[in-house]
């Protein structure tokens, strides 16, 4: 069995509860590159960029190929990658200015939120910060009550405002029967942020605040918040796989 390089850091229990299939996956993309989207409004490749530490905004940016950034303001239009996927590990470095505030839409509906949530105690931690698989959302709920599901990270493990971070996603998408009827939920197996475990074999009924509108789908695009505020990514690598 042909196992990827992510796969290999997990423990072996980890592995033995969700094996990959034996067939060959298709080939990793990165999305670091205004090529990868489908639209890129004001998003700009740099070789430099500086957030700071104490304003949501860019302090200095070096235009090049290396980093893909949401341009000079920190506030464009939401990127939507032109590959799809559905299983998939995911490794994101990034890095936002102080109170920013992004997300990693999984196939356009499972939001990894992104926010400076640096300092916040574990104890005060929610479904909104850093990490978190942001809440489900439902209008016809009295006001106050509209927000529901949604996993907090069970730690805070942000560094600093203008520092990069990481994410380490291990993804299984939702799985339907012959007549397209949904069987299984989407599935976050695994979420590592700089390194910590945050999130363990988590589901996710139905899509997040935010996501892409109509029924589940067993493959589509990734999507990028870019309105939110200032957001730059220097690794973006999905790679396809297949999970039991």
């Amino acid at each position: 069995m042909k196992i990827p390089s992510l796969l290999a850091l997990l423990t072996t229990a980890c592995i033995a509860t969700v094996p990959l299939l034996a067939e060959s996956p298709p080939e990793p993309f990165q999305l670091v590159g205004t090529e990868a989207w489908a639209e890129i409004g004001a998003w700009s490749l740099a070789d430099q960029i500086e957030g700071s530490t104490q304003e949501m905004k860019w302090k200095s940016i070096k235009p090049g190929k290396s980093i893909l950034f949401n341009g000079q303001e920190g506030k464009t239009l939401n990127l939507t990658s032109r590959e799809n996927h559905g299983d998939a590990e995911i490794e994101v470095e990034f890095m936002i200015p102080k109170s920013s505030n992004s997300g990693i839409y999984l196939m356009s509906r499972y939001e990894i939120q992104i926010l400076d949530s640096y300092g916040k105690a574990d104890n005060a931690i929610s479904v909104h910060d850093c990490g978190a698989i942001y809440e489900r959302w439902d209008e016809s709920k009295p006001n106050g009550l509209q927000g529901f599901e949604g996993t907090p990270p069970a730690t805070n493990a942000c560094s600093a405002p203008g520092t990069w971070q990481t994410f380490k996603i291990l993804f299984r998408a939702p799985r339907f029967d012959a007549d397209g009827k949904k069987v299984e939920n989407a599935r976050f197996i695994r979420v590592e942020h700089n390194g910590v475990v945050i999130h363990e074999d988590v589901e996710v009924t139905g899509p997040t605040r935010g996501g892409a509108n109509g029924p589940e789908v067993s493959s589509a695009p990734l999507i990028v918040q870019g309105d939110h505020g200032p957001v730059a990514f220097r690794k973006f690598l999905v790679r396809p796989t297949k999970f039991e």
